[in-house]
């Protein structure tokens, strides 16, 4: 089992390469669009909801309430284009397009092959959560230079969520599924998160549910640096991220290898 298991781990740390950039030639052709529709949900939310019920609610922990709604969207952003990377096209170069079968008849693994998948989906969560924070920082809700120590926590809130999406990947039997995935675990986590509105005007209950949620990690590091505030609890929220992004990844690469290899 282990063997069977170990052949399918990546070669070396180099060949994921190949997958990213397949992916990014590719993308590349319809690169605009694909920003656009990536940007779209959380830039309507920033502007609707942040000039819209900004306009009642004033200020949030001493904010204006459209500089804190423009964390959230930054990190949602970054779940949202991950996710959808993974659950629709990598799902579609899995199944349908059989790029991936094309793909195991080289030197490649089928983990260089998720791990590139993983990397790609990071890159466009990457692209999507600065140009959001861009905008935000435009429109003067976000300090310079301290956006910049944002970034990798983008990237690494990419990677967390296309690893958790790879696994529904992994277990949908067809497009179908990926609804049930949207509906019951992503719209809920940005309500439950602290994206919309503080965590501290939930019920206690939601409040420790929320400290489990990776979204709700990674607006805790993207809010303060955006805002030029000092963050709390940064290891931690480092490291649950982390864990999002490795144990998914290693069992996505075992439930994936039952579906395509056995």
């Amino acid at each position: 089992m282990w063997k069977r298991y170990a052949a399918v781990l990546p070669a070396n740390p180099w060949n994921w390469v190949a997958v990213w950039r397949r992916n990014y030639m590719a993308w590349k052709k319809a690169a605009i669009a694909s920003i656009l529709g990536n940007l779209a949900e959380p830039m309507t939310s920033l502007f609707g909801l942040g000039f819209g019920l900004g306009a009642m609610v004033g200020r949030v922990d001493g904010i204006p309430y459209v500089a804190f709604l423009a964390a959230g969207m930054v990190a949602t952003s970054a779940m949202i284009s991950a996710t959808f990377e993974t659950i629709h096209a990598t799902f579609a170069r899995m199944h349908a397009k059989r790029t991936w079968e094309s793909a195991l008849c080289t030197q490649l693994t089928l983990g260089d092959i998720i791990l590139g998948e993983l990397a790609w989906a990071a890159s466009k969560a990457l692209l999507a959560g600065t140009a959001m924070m861009l905008v935000a920082a435009t429109i003067g809700y976000a300090s310079w230079p301290s956006v910049l120590f944002a970034l990798p926590v983008i990237a690494l809130t990419g990677f967390a969520f296309a690893s958790l999406a790879m696994i529904v990947t992994a277990l949908a039997p067809s497009y179908d599924y990926f609804i049930f995935y949207q509906t019951l675990f992503l719209t809920p986590m940005l309500f439950l998160s602290g994206a919309v509105f503080p965590v501290t005007q939930l019920p206690d209950i939601f409040q420790q549910l929320s400290h489990l949620l990776p979204l709700a990690h990674s607006i805790e590091l993207i809010r303060p640096a955006m805002l030029d505030r000092p963050g709390g609890s940064v290891g931690l929220h480092i490291s649950a991220l982390c864990v999002y992004a490795v144990v998914p990844f290693f069992l996505s690469v075992e439930l994936l290898r039952r579906r395509l290899m056995c």
